[in-house]
Parts: C-alpha cells; structure tokens; sequence
C-alpha cells in the first residue's frame, strides 16, 4: 500500500516539493526560484506558466531524489501563495496574462472608490476581510477590463479564474477538475465565509461572471488525480490550502487560542477561533481557517506584507548584505542604533490597512552602517508581530501562552529572541520548520485516508527551540513607542 505524500508548496519566491514518509519526515526536496516582475510601480506579477512547470520539474526531481517509485505516493497535498490571481483559457490551460500577485497595488484607485461607495460594511460582513488590493476580486476586475476581450470570452465561459492551487490543479488534472478549497475561496473577497458559498451580491459589485469560478471543497478530500503522463501513474490529489492555512495545520493549531506566525516573504500570524466567524474589533481579518467533513474552523489573520523580502531589498537592492543567512550575526554585530525602518513597500497591512504607503528610515546619521539597517529590518518583523499580537488579545480577550513559528526567517535566531524580548511571551520553533509543506501533506494523508484526520499523520508537534523573553518591560515599551512613533509618521505623509 502506498503511504509516501507528496507536497507542493508554491510560494511568492520559489516552487518547492517535498516527500514525506508515513512517520511524517521529510525524505526529500526539491526548489527553483521563481523570477519577480515588476513592470509599473506597486504592480508585481508572476508568469503562471513559468509555475506550472517549474511545479513539476521540482516535483519529479524530489521523487527522483527519494528513489520512491510513482506506486509508493498515496497523494498530493497543494499548498500556495494566496490571493494571487490567474485567469486561463478552459480549453488549453494558458494563462491570458501574468497573474496579478497578492502584494501588487495597481488596484488601489479601485478599492478607495469601493470605499467611498459605502461597500466595506457589506464586503466585511461577508468574507471577513477590509477592502484592500491585496485580494483577489478588484485584481481579477482588472484583468477582465484590461486584458483584450477578456470579458466577452469569460461571459462565453471560455475563461477559468483561480488563484494559484485552483490553477496548479487544473493543470495536474490535464483540465478534468477547475476546484478551489474554502481556505483559498475566503481569501478572494467574493466568498461568503458563513454560508460557504460564493456570493452573488459580491459577484455583481465586481462584475465577475459566476462561470469563470472554481468549485469550492474542503481541504482534504477528493479532487482529481494528477495525470499519469507527469508522474508516471495518476496520483490522487487529496488536499489543498493556502499557505498560511497550511501552516497553521503543519503547527497543530486545532485548539481555539493557538497561534502560529510565518515568516517569508511576508509575515502571516494566524489564531484559531473555533467554529464561530468572530468579526475583528481592530481590523484584523476573519478566515477560514480549516474546513474538514464539512465543518469549518475560523481563524484570525494578521498579514504583514514586507518581512523577508525586506532582507532581500537590503541583499539585492542596497548590497548591503552577503546573504540573507547572515543577517543575524550581521545584526548582533552592529548592535543598538536608535534606527527604526518601516518596511511598507507595497503599502501597510494589518491592523493599518494603508495601501498607498511607502517604506521609510528615521534615526540616520553618519555613523549609520549597511549593518544598522540589517538590524532595523530584523527588528521591524518584531514590531510589526507586535501589533498583530495585541491586536489578537484586544479581539480574543487572550494572550497566548506562545507563538509557534515557521518559515525561512525562523532560522534566524537573533531574530526570534528579539521577537520573545518584544511580545513578552515564549517564541517557539517546531523541530520540523516545513509548516506549511506538513500541512499540505496532512491534508493529503486525511483526504487520502492514509489517516483519520490531519493531525495524526506524522509525529506530533515537536519543539527544536525555546525563546524566552529577557528584555525589560521598560526597555520593551520605550522601543516599542518608538515604532509605533515611526508608522504614524509615515501614516501621515501618506495622507499628506
């Protein structure tokens, strides 16, 4: 019987895929970078196809890899950046244009119209989520009104919309199965998250054709197989999530109260509020979470835009980092300098909601080294964890006891020490850092029935380390209000 799972875990930067056994161990991988476009200010797009291939090029170099025969895969699990948007033709499965990622701001002119049009309450009481281009509805509006004839060929039904699991699955299944999961639906801002349907109303204000989108289905169950062409044998495709769902899965987050922040390219901090869609008092968003057989688990979601991708900008952009590996002994090095950063390259999310803001530096002087603004990128992802966390205690009337951590940023030590030092609370990282990819394997295993539910299949959650808070509460705040000085500065000149 075949109990190997196999992972795609698309990101915003690269495509990886990963093996797992059935004790829930990573036996091999396999990743490719994924090229960044950015062809007008705030507009980031990626090439679909580009995904698609490189989907299966590490998919089949993780199985070679793990020298496991097609017959020993019992599933596939999707995982994938959410909110970007791509829309294919039904008959081929090529996309019309670049998908519109989930940090692009072209639609920024749109979402203020939306909101001066009085629609926020309605898109609110809905889908849980504020009105920012950062979904998927106004990007995939543009698309429609900008691509030549894209609308008249999706109001003949020639045109398919999904984000980025919708569209992998389409192709795995040779374009058999044009499915979401309900995770990726609440993320569009065209999914009622109480009735569990797409809303009519939504898709009118739009102005999104119904045929163009994807069925919704639970995380873990029965959609579609993998042709035998790509893999050697059809494989069942047996779960999908977001990545942000599937890292609150890959982190045991099952129990109300849990929580779970991921550091990537952005930072996504996730807390598990049961069976009831709670609206947030202080402009976090209200997601599903999870839905199994049926029943659904919402979360909270704090989504910060800029995290890793800042230390890329400083790598990349300044050339003031050797790697992003190195940026926390570079960080220890350089030591206090009163320098804060506030990242918002593509605007400030959670609990601001300022799409039209733009990073800044205050505290420059001429001492002020490469190493400084290292440091200050580090501490800003504490920072801006600092605000989703109280604004999770002002909604939940809870502090959680830890925060569970994943994502490539979580290697960095000096970071998450600074990040207990700023939250006040325990900061810990699982032994096995693949979150995301875990959950996705999780959720195949269960919709496989390899297991009864995603939380059995491999060993439970494992701590690798422990960071306890050291800093005073005073040296805590006095930074802090510094930081929050910072971003109403920048607030402000946005308002101009």
């Amino acid at each position: 019987m075949p109990r190997h799972v196999l992972a795609i875990d698309q990101g915003t930067t690269s495509s990886r895929a990963l093996l797992f056994d059935e004790a829930g161990k990573v036996v091999a991988t396999a990743q490719k970078e994924l090229p960044q476009h950015f062809p007008h200010d705030g507009w980031v797009e990626h090439d679909a196809d580009g995904i698609w291939r490189d989907t299966v090029q590490v998919s089949r170099e993780a199985i070679a890899a793990a020298k496991v025969a097609p017959g020993d895969i019992a599933a596939i699990g999707i995982a994938n950046q959410r909110e970007t948007t791509v829309l294919w033709e039904r008959a081929t499965g090529r996309p019309v244009h670049r998908a519109i990622v989930w940090q692009d701001r072209r639609t920024a002119e749109r979402c203020r119209e939306l909101q001066r049009s009085g629609a926020a309450a309605l898109i609110a009481a809905r889908t849980g989520l504020v009105i920012d281009p950062y979904f998927s509805a106004t990007k995939l509006a543009w698309l429609l009104d900008n691509v030549p004839n894209a609308r008249a060929r999706a109001e003949r039904g020639e045109l398919c919309f999904g984000t980025v699991d919708s569209y992998l699955l389409f192709r795995l299944t040779g374009g058999a199965v044009h499915a979401t999961d309900a995770a990726n639906a609440s993320r569009t801002m065209l999914f009622d998250i109480r009735a569990q349907h797409w809303d009519a109303e939504l898709l009118r204000l739009f102005g999104v054709p119904a045929s163009l989108l994807p069925d919704v289905r639970d995380n873990a169950g029965d959609f579609g197989a993998a042709t035998s062409d790509l893999f050697g044998r059809a494989i069942p495709i047996a779960g999908m999530a977001g990545d942000q769902q599937a890292a609150l899965i890959g982190q045991g987050c099952f129990s109300p109260g849990t929580i779970k922040s991921t550091y990537g390219t952005g930072c996504f901090a996730l807390m598990n509020i049961g069976a009831e869609a709670r609206a947030s008092r202080h402009r976090l968003l209200t997601t599903v979470g999870y839905r199994l057989h049926g029943e659904t688990a919402y979360a909270l979601e704090g989504s910060i835009f800029v995290a890793g991708a800042a230390i890329q900008w400083l790598r990349d952009g300044l050339r003031v980092l050797d790697s992003a590996a190195s940026s926390a002994a570079v960080a220890a090095e350089s030591g206090p300098s009163g320098i804060y950063l506030v990242p918002a390259f593509t605007g400030l999310g959670a609990p601001h909601w300022v799409p039209e803001a733009r990073g800044a530096i205050f505290g420059v002087t001429r001492d002020t080294t490469g190493g400084d603004l290292v440091r200050a990128a580090l501490e800003a992802v504490c920072y801006q964890t600092r605000d989703l966390l109280d604004a999770f205690a002002a909604d939940s009337g809870m502090k959680p006891a830890a925060m569970r951590v994943d994502g490539g940023m979580a290697r960095n030590d000096w970071m998450l020490q600074f990040l207990a030092d700023m939250l006040g609370v325990p900061v810990e990282r699982p032994a096995l850092n693949e979150a995301t990819a875990f959950g996705a394997a999780r959720l195949a295993a269960a919709g496989a029935e390899l297991c009864a539910s995603p939380g059995d299949f491999g060993a439970s959650w494992q701590l690798d380390r422990r960071f306890e808070p050291a800093m005073s509460a005073d040296r805590r705040d006095k930074l802090y209000a510094g930081w929050k000085h910072a971003v109403e500065t920048v607030k402000d000149y946005t308002a101009g």
